[in-house]
C-alpha cells in the first residue's frame, strides 16, 4: 500500500560565475562560488565559466541562477559590495511628464479656478444614453459588463457628468458645476480614443444675493470655459475661428463649435432638451468638451530668446463703431475684420452691443465695437485717426457687407 506522491527530482541550474558581477556588482571567484554553495548544501559539479548545481531539496525557494547568485553575494557580504555612483546623460534630469499628461495638468487647474468641481465617472455608460451622445458602435459594447446598465463604452465624457447631475440635483441642490479629464471612445481601434475635458453647469450663475439678480447660466458661460482650458493648454485662442456645426446634443442655435481652420479643438453650449430628458434633469444645462489631443503642438523655438513685450509711453486712443449686418453675420467675422484693418494701431477690438429692433431693417441687426488704437512712437494726430477709421470701415464692409450705422 502506498500513500502520496514521489518528491520531485532536485533541479539543476545553470551557473555562469561572470553573472555574480554583471546582477550584484561583485567580483567574486569562481572557486569561491562553488565552495560557498557546497558549504549551503548544493552539489556543485563543472568548473570554469559553467557550473552545474543540484538545488538541496529543503531550498524550494532556489529556482533560477539569479537566485544562485543571490545565495553567493549574501554569503560573500552584501557589505563588500562597491557603492558605484550613477552616470549621468545630462545635467538636468530628464523629463518627467509628456506634453499630453502636462496637458491634463494644466486644464485642470484651469476649470478647478473657474469654480468646476473635479467628478470622475465610469468609462462605460449605458447604451441608451450613449445613443442620446451619438454613440451606437458595436465595436464599443462589452462582452461582460459590470452592471446591465454600464454595457457599453462612452462616446461622450458627459454622460457620466449629466447622470451625476441629475442625481445630485434630486438631492436638492440647484447650482452644480462639474467637470472630468479623461477617455472618451469613437471607435474600438486606438487611434478612436481621445483625451477630453469636458465640463457642465446646471442653475444659477452665481450665489443668490440680495444685491444681484439671478441669472441662469448660459452658452457664454460654457465658452468661458472652454477657452480657459484651451488657453492653460497652450491652444491659439486668439486665432480661433466659431461656427454653429455643434453636434446633435447641444441645443441648435445655443451651442457652437471652437475651431483652428478644419481642426475642432472644442465644442460648447446649451444641452438638448431630449438629452435632459432622457436623463431626467431639469435644465437648462450648458456643457462644453475640450479635445485635448487636437491642440496643436508649439513650435520648435530657435535659440534666441523671445523679445520683451513692447510698451508704449504713449495714450491710447479709443473709437466706437456701429454696423449694420446681416443678421446671420457672425460678430466674430466683423472683429476679425476690424482687428486686420491696420495690425500695427488696432491693438484691441471689442464687442459691446448687438441691437435689433427699431430703427433696425427686419433681417439686420446692429454690431457696436469699440476699437483701440496703441501708437508706438508717436500720439496720433486726428487725420491719423480718421485715416485709420476710415480702413476700418472699409474692411468690414468688404468681410461682411456691412454698413457704419449713423
Amino acid at each position: 500500500m502506498t500513500a502520496g506522491k514521489l518528491p520531485a527530482a532536485r533541479p539543476a541550474i545553470g551557473l555562469r560565475p561572470a553573472r555574480v558581477a554583471a546582477l550584484g556588482g561583485q567580483e567574486v571567484p569562481a572557486a569561491e562560488q562553488a565552495k560557498i554553495l557546497k558549504d549551503l548544501g548544493f552539489e556543485v559539479a563543472g568548473e570554469g565559466e559553467s557550473l552545474k548545481v543540484t538545488v538541496p531539496g529543503w531550498r524550494p525557494d532556489v529556482e533560477s541562477e539569479a537566485c544562485l547568485v543571490e545565495e553567493v553575494l549574501r554569503i560573500h557580504g552584501y557589505d563588500r559590495i562597491e557603492a558605484v555612483p550613477l552616470t549621468r546623460t545630462s545635467d538636468l534630469p530628464p523629463v518627467a511628464l509628456d506634453l499630453g499628461q502636462k496637458r491634463v495638468t494644466h486644464a485642470r487647474a484651469a476649470l478647478a479656478w473657474r469654480g468646476l468641481e473635479e467628478a470622475v465617472t465610469f468609462s462605460f455608460v449605458s447604451g441608451r444614453q450613449a445613443a442620446l451622445f451619438g454613440g451606437g458602435d458595436a465595436a464599443l459594447c462589452l462582452d461582460n459588463p459590470i452592471s446591465a446598465d454600464l454595457d457599453v463604452m462612452r462616446p461622450s465624457v458627459l454622460p457620466g457628468l449629466v447622470a451625476a447631475a441629475a442625481r445630485n440635483a434630486d438631492r436638492g441642490l440647484s447650482d452644480i458645476a462639474l467637470f472630468e479629464v479623461g477617455p472618451e471612445y469613437a471607435d474600438a481601434t486606438p487611434k478612436g480614443q481621445a483625451r477630453v475635458a469636458a465640463g457642465l453647469r446646471v442653475g444659477p450663475s452665481d450665489p443668490r444675493h440680495w444685491a444681484s439678480p439671478a441669472r441662469v447660466v448660459d452658452a457664454l458661460d460654457a465658452k468661458g470655459d472652454a477657452l480657459a482650458a484651451l488657453e492653460a493648454c497652450g491652444a491659439p485662442v486668439e486665432n480661433l475661428q466659431t461656427t454653429r456645426d455643434a453636434p446633435h446634443w447641444y441645443h441648435p442655435g445655443r451651442a457652437a463649435v471652437l475651431r483652428l481652420g478644419p481642426n475642432v479643438l472644442a465644442q460648447f453650449g446649451e444641452l438638448h432638451p431630449k438629452v435632459l430628458e432622457g436623463f431626467g434633469l431639469r435644465g437648462p444645462a450648458v456643457a462644453f468638451e475640450v479635445f485635448l489631443d487636437r491642440i496643436p503642438l508649439p513650435r520648435a523655438k530657435g535659440g534666441k530668446l523671445k523679445a520683451p513685450p513692447e510698451l508704449s509711453p504713449y495714450q491710447p486712443v479709443e473709437r466706437d463703431f456701429a454696423f449694420l449686418v446681416d443678421a446671420e453675420v457672425p460678430a466674430e467675422k466683423l472683429i476679425r475684420a476690424a482687428k486686420g484693418a491696420d495690425k500695427a494701431l488696432v491693438s484691441k477690438v471689442d464687442l459691446f452691443d448687438v441691437y435689433t429692433g427699431k430703427g433696425v431693417d427686419p433681417g439686420q441687426k446692429s454690431l457696436a465695437i469699440a476699437v483701440t488704437l496703441q501708437p508706438k512712437d508717436r500720439t496720433l494726430t486726428d487725420p491719423e485717426i480718421e485715416a485709420v477709421a476710415a480702413k476700418i470701415v472699409a474692411a468690414v464692409s468688404k468681410a461682411t457687407g456691412g454698413v457704419l450705422r449713423t
